[in-house]
């Protein structure tokens, strides 16, 4: 059993649980109550290349990444920054996130938020849903096509946006047949966890037409973000290169500052 298969298994049986705690319809009812927030993709395509800057305590590749950590600034000096979207980390025994760290940013500022986890059931859709998030992360590795084409129409049940995540040409041809509109390609090959920019390179032209692409790790610095504006890249997932600095919206500024809406 490889991480990710590790983390899915996990992740089943942390589902099962909050489930017995609060049953789907009971959380569907109370999702449906909350106001959708503003569309992802839309805050993407207002810049010339969108940042979705991320909330992360730590990985199981690099530890923890940031000390002290308080979601609440870090959203806050993101939206200062001018990222254009937050994502944030719910995993908790792996990543060291969770529901707390989501809704500490969520009240702190009002761009749009990914609900980064590993999805495997309806459950976690409507909980996105309720505590605000606009759009769900969907991994290809992580499922089947048949499961990720459930979850992909539970999210747009409520009324949420899909960010489908691929690493290789296969799941990039998945992303075309379930007629995904935003892809992210993730430049960190899975089993060696290194990081190269050529992932992002090498799979863009083949992503579904129209579809918004944003590449995802290994984006260091506004030459990176220049070269991925260049090859067509409408926006970037960045987080452990912010994290590490001390100054945050400074962060944002000198990675992004050419390509400010």
């Amino acid at each position: 059993m490889n991480l990710l298969e590790e983390i899915v298994d996990n992740k089943r049986g942390e589902v099962i649980a909050r489930q017995a705690q609060r049953p789907l319809n009971d959380l569907k009812a109370a999702a449906r109550n909350v106001a959708l927030r503003p569309k992802f993709s839309e805050a993407l395509r207002s810049a010339p290349i969108g940042l979705i800057a991320e909330v992360k305590r730590r990985s199981p590749s690099a530890g923890a990444i940031r000390d002290p950590f308080d979601p609440c600034a870090i959203g806050k000096a993101y939206q200062a920054g001018g990222a254009q979207a937050i994502s944030c980390l719910m995993d908790n025994k792996y990543f060291g996130g969770g529901e707390d760290d989501f809704r500490a940013v969520r009240s702190a500022m009002d761009l749009p938020m990914l609900y980064k986890e590993f999805v495997v059931d309806p459950w976690q859709v409507w909980h996105a849903r309720e505590i605000g998030a606009s759009a769900v992360l969907l991994i290809a590795a992580a499922l089947a096509e048949e499961d990720l084409a459930g979850l992909k129409e539970e999210v747009c049940a409520a009324g949420l946006e899909v960010l489908f995540e691929v690493h290789d040409e296969e799941e990039m041809a998945l992303a075309t047949r379930l007629e995904c509109e935003m892809v992210g390609i993730n430049n960190r090959n899975l089993k060696t966890f290194e990081t190269t920019l050529e992932t992002t390179l090498s799979l863009r032209d083949q992503a579904p037409e129209h579809a918004v692409v944003i590449s995802e790790s290994g984006i260091r610095n506004a030459e990176d973000v220049a070269l991925l504006k260049s090859e067509g890249i409408d926006g970037i997932l960045v987080g452990e290169h912010l994290l590490r600095r001390e100054d945050l919206k400074t962060a944002v500024h000198d990675l992004m500052g050419n390509f400010k809406p």
